[in-house]
């Protein structure tokens, strides 16, 4: 996923950041799930069974957690997103999560998979602290990708070479899981200044997967750098990286790293004097 740069924050860009909903299906078919361990990890973590999921999207992370049985609610802002997460069975109510509103509902973790960037981070963590109840757990989280150099070059190259004012980082892909503090950091720095929360925790999985030239192909248009490029203007991209990909034998692995930061909302004032502390989220 391309980082942005000019100076501007992701969550700045909100034609693209509710444009991912072009093509739902795609987006839902060929975007990887995350690793069982972070959903048991958030979900042990967490001190009742309600999930809130900020920017559900199609509802991938909102379904891993329905299957380790908790109870989720999504919010998303893209209305053809949030369509396919209910036809998925996913309960979703179409907003930003800056201006949604808990109607005095209170859940026991919020979630963020690959959308807290497209969130105002310190208006995001003050408003998940009142959706949270003391004790609850805010976890956001995101692949951080690392395919061949060639691969990234070439998607890179071609893509530089198209759209030459974009305001995307595309090369930061080659940074692997280290470009992606420029996403948790501002997520860290959003809860620390809500003053609502324990110092959050950073967590990462490593994992695998292999992917043919057609299935990379498949997977490329539903990143933010492409999702609102003419159509003629992302073949010619997607053809490049094809290239790159036949010669490589037209199949390769690319290495993933899910990194998350994750803390712990403080209790609420008035908790009853004597009440057991919150366990530490690393237990």
């Amino acid at each position: 996923m391309p980082t942005h740069s000019h100076g501007t924050a992701p969550h700045q860009h909100r034609r693209t950041a509710e444009s991912f909903g072009v093509d739902p299906e795609r987006y839902d078919r060929t975007r990887r799930r995350y690793p069982r361990a972070l959903i048991d990890r958030i979900a042990a973590a967490s001190p009742g069974p309600r999930v809130l999921d900020a920017g559900c999207g199609t509802g991938i992370a909102a379904r891993q957690f329905r299957d380790v049985g908790r109870e989720v609610l999504g919010v998303e802002p893209d209305a053809r997103m949030a369509e396919f997460a209910r036809s998925t069975g996913i309960d979703v109510e179409t907003a930003r999560f800056e201006d949604w509103d808990p109607a005095g509902r209170t859940f026991d973790a919020l979630v963020s998979g690959q959308a807290w960037h497209w969130i105002d981070p310190v208006e995001g963590a003050v408003r998940a602290a009142r959706a949270l109840r003391g004790g609850g757990v805010l976890s956001v989280f995101w692949h951080a990708v690392h395919p061949p150099s060639a691969v990234t070059e070439a998607f890179a190259d071609a893509f530089e070479r198209a759209v030459p004012d974009a305001p995307f980082d595309v090369r930061a892909l080659d940074k692997g899981s280290a470009g992606y503090d420029t996403f948790l950091a501002p997520a860290e720095e959003g809860m620390e200044a809500a003053g609502a929360f324990s110092a959050p925790e950073r967590w990462r999985f490593d994992w695998e997967c292999p992917y043919t030239r057609d299935e990379w192909l498949d997977q490329l248009p539903t990143h933010g750098a492409l999702t609102r490029l003419p159509a003629e203007t992302r073949e010619g991209i997607l053809r490049r990286v094809g290239d790159a990909i036949d010669a490589l034998g037209g199949e390769f692995t690319v290495r993933y790293s899910t990194v998350a930061t994750t803390a712990r909302a403080v209790a609420a004032p008035g908790a009853p004097h004597g009440a057991p502390a919150d366990p530490p989220l690393s237990a």
